[in-house]
C-alpha cells in the first residue's frame, strides 16, 4: 500500500479580494513555506493525479517569492500590484511544469518563470511603443539601468564597458540608452489651444480623405487643366503666345525683352499685354 504524507500545517486560502496590496502581502507572508519532502509529495499529486488542491498549495506557499521579485522592478514606475499579479501568472506556469523528481526546489525553478512574466509585462506597458523586441535588446533593457553609473549620458568608455560586460555591440548600447531617454508624448494637446497647435495629432492626422479636401483637390485639378485651357482660348493669338512663353514654357521662360524683340515693340508694351491677359484669365478662372 502506498505511503502517503500529510502536510504538517494547514494552508490558508487567500481571499479573492483584499482591501489593499499591504493586506495581500500580510496574508501571503503568513502562508508557511513547504519543506522539500512536502513539496515533492504535492508535486507528485499534481503530476500523477492532476490534483488542483496540490497545485493551489504549491502556489500559495510561494506567493511571498513573487512579491519579493516584483519589488525589484518598482523602478520602472509600474504599479507594484500589477507586477505581483503578472509574477503570479509566471508562478502558476512554473507549478504546472514542475517536475518533483529532478531534485530541484520549486523556488529555483519558479523564479525564472516569474521574472519572464514580469519582463513581458514591463515591455508591454512601460512605453506606448515597444523599445525591446529581440533577445539582445531585452537583455540590454533590463541591465542597462543598473549598469549606468549616473542618470547622465554615458561616456564612450562607459558604453564600451557595458557592451563588453553584456556581450553586445557599443552601437546597441547607445541605441538603447537613447530609447530610455525618450519620453512618451500625448497625441492630443491639453486644454490650451496653443498646445493643440504643436501636439502630434495636429501634424500626424491625414486630412486628405475629408470631403472638403477632396473637393478642393478636384477644383484645383480642373483649374490647372480644363479651366486653364478654356481661359487661354479666349485670348488673342499674340496675348496667348506671350502668356505661354512667359508662364507655361517647359524650359526656360522668355523675358520681356526677348518677346519685345520678337514683336518689334517695347518691353513695357509686352508687360502691359501680359498684365491684361493675366487679369482676363483670372476673372474667367474665378467665375
Amino acid at each position: 500500500m502506498a505511503q502517503t504524507l500529510s502536510l504538517a500545517f494547514p494552508i490558508p486560502a487567500i481571499p479573492s479580494a483584499v482591501g489593499s496590496l499591504d493586506s495581500y502581502i500580510q496574508i501571503a507572508n503568513r502562508v508557511p513555506m513547504l519543506t522539500e519532502e512536502q513539496e515533492v509529495m504535492l508535486g507528485r499529486r499534481l503530476r500523477d493525479d492532476g490534483d488542483l488542491d496540490a497545485a493551489r498549495q504549491l502556489v500559495l506557499s510561494h506567493l511571498r517569492l513573487v512579491i519579493a521579485v516584483a519589488r525589484g522592478y518598482l523602478g520602472y514606475g509600474l504599479p507594484h500590484a500589477d507586477l505581483v499579479q503578472e509574477g503570479n501568472i509566471g508562478l502558476m506556469k512554473a507549478v504546472r511544469r514542475f517536475d518533483p523528481e529532478r531534485g530541484v526546489r520549486l523556488v529555483s525553478f519558479a523564479i525564472h518563470w516569474i521574472k519572464a512574466e514580469i519582463h513581458e509585462y514591463i515591455l508591454r506597458n512601460w512605453r506606448l511603443v515597444k523599445i525591446a523586441t529581440t533577445k539582445a535588446q531585452r537583455k540590454l533593457f533590463f541591465n542597462l539601468r543598473s549598469l549606468k553609473s549616473s542618470l547622465q549620458a554615458m561616456s564612450p568608455d562607459e558604453v564600451d564597458a557595458v557592451a563588453a560586460k553584456l556581450g553586445v555591440k557599443p552601437e546597441e548600447v547607445v541605441e538603447m540608452e537613447t530609447r530610455f531617454s525618450g519620453q512618451d508624448m500625448a497625441l492630443e494637446g491639453g486644454q490650451d489651444e496653443e498646445e493643440d497647435r504643436f501636439a502630434p495629432i495636429a501634424y500626424l492626422a491625414d486630412n486628405s480623405s475629408e470631403p472638403v479636401a477632396v473637393l478642393e483637390r478636384a477644383e484645383v485639378e480642373h483649374l490647372h487643366t480644363e479651366g486653364l485651357r478654356q481661359a487661354l482660348e479666349t485670348l488673342d493669338p499674340r496675348s496667348r503666345h506671350i502668356i505661354e512663353r512667359r508662364w507655361l514654357a517647359e524650359g526656360e521662360s522668355a523675358t520681356l525683352h526677348e518677346l519685345a524683340a520678337e514683336y518689334g515693340v517695347s518691353a513695357e508694351r509686352i508687360r502691359q499685354i501680359e498684365a491684361k491677359a493675366m487679369q482676363k484669365m483670372k476673372g474667367l478662372l474665378a467665375a
